[in-house]
C-alpha cells in the first residue's frame, strides 16, 4: 500500500504561524502534525510514503531525514504550484508512485480517527473511494452527495431513480485513487486540481465513497490548531 501526503501548500489560513515554518511542521502537543500523519500510515501498513513539498520545502526535506523511519519516505518537489492532481501527475510520471496500485492521498493538514488501514483495496468497479464526514461550521452544504448504495455523486447532478437516501457530506482529505484516474500531463497540463476530476468521475458512477462519524478536523487556521491540542493533550490525561 502506497500513500502520498499532500504537503505543498502555502499556509496562508494559518498565519502569522507559517511565516517561517511550513503548516505540516507546525508543533501539536509537542510533536509536527507530520509526525502524526507518518506514524498512523506506518502503523496501518502503508509500504512507502511520498510527500509533496514547495513552501519553505527544506525544513520539511530536514525533518524527513533526520529520523530514522521504518518505511521509505520520499519528497516530490514542485517549484511552482501543480495544484492536487498535478501533484500525484508529477510523481506518478516521475517514477515516485507506482502507476499499477492505488495510492492512499492524505491532506496533511487534517486530523482524523479514521483506520487508513480499510482502504487497501478500491471496491469494485470503483476509481476513486473518498472518505466523507459530517459538515463543518466552515462547509455546511458539504461537497458530495452520498447515496446508500455507497456511490458519491456531485451535489447538483442528476441521480439515477434508484439511487436514495442521499446524504450531503464533507470531504475529508482522504481517499484511496485510481492511478489512471489522473490524467497525463499531455492530456491535462499543469496546475491541475482534483476536484473537478472527482466530480467528473462521480456523474459516470465510478466514484464510492463511506460516511466516516469519527473525530475530524481541519487543521487550517490557528485556532483548529489549538483545538487539536487542547484534544491531545485531554486524551493523555
Amino acid at each position: 500500500m502506497q500513500a502520498m501526503i499532500l504537503a505543498a501548500g502555502l499556509g496562508s489560513r494559518m498565519r502569522p504561524l507559517t511565516d517561517h515554518t511550513p503548516k505540516p511542521l507546525l508543533p501539536v502537543a509537542g510533536k509536527p502534525l507530520l509526525e502524526y500523519q507518518i506514524e498512523r500510515l506506518v502503523n496501518a501498513g502503508v509500504d512507502s510514503i511520498l510527500i509533496n513539498v514547495s513552501y519553505l520545502a527544506n525544513q520539511i526535506d530536514d525533518f524527513i531525514h533526520s529520523r530514522d523511519w521504518p518505511i521509505p519516505i520520499g519528497l516530490s518537489h514542485e517549484e511552482h504550484p501543480l495544484e492536487t492532481a498535478g501533484g500525484i501527475q508529477k510523481a506518478l510520471e516521475q517514477g515516485n508512485l507506482d502507476p499499477g496500485k492505488p495510492i492512499l492521498l492524505i491532506n496533511g493538514d487534517i486530523w482524523c480517527d479514521y483506520n487508513f488501514s480499510n482502504l487497501s483495496e478500491l471496491p469494485p468497479h470503483s476509481s476513486g473511494h473518498l472518505i466523507l464526514t459530517h459538515n463543518p461550521q466552515h462547509n455546511p452544504d458539504g461537497d458530495f452527495l452520498l447515496a446508500g448504495d455507497g456511490t458519491v455523486h456531485p451535489k447538483r447532478a442528476q441521480i439515477p431513480s434508484q439511487v436514495d437516501s442521499m446524504i450531503p457530506l464533507t470531504f475529508s482529505g482522504i481517499s484511496l485513487l485510481a492511478p489512471e484516474l489522473i490524467p497525463s500531463s499531455q492530456q491535462q497540463p499543469p496546475p491541475l486540481a482534483l476536484g473537478p476530476i472527482l466530480r467528473s468521475a462521480a456523474e459516470l458512477g465510478l466514484i464510492t465513497g463511506e460516511h466516516f462519524e469519527g473525530y475530524w478536523l481541519d487543521v487550517g487556521t490557528p485556532e483548529r490548531l489549538q483545538e487539536l491540542e487542547e484534544k491531545i493533550l485531554k486524551g493523555r490525561e
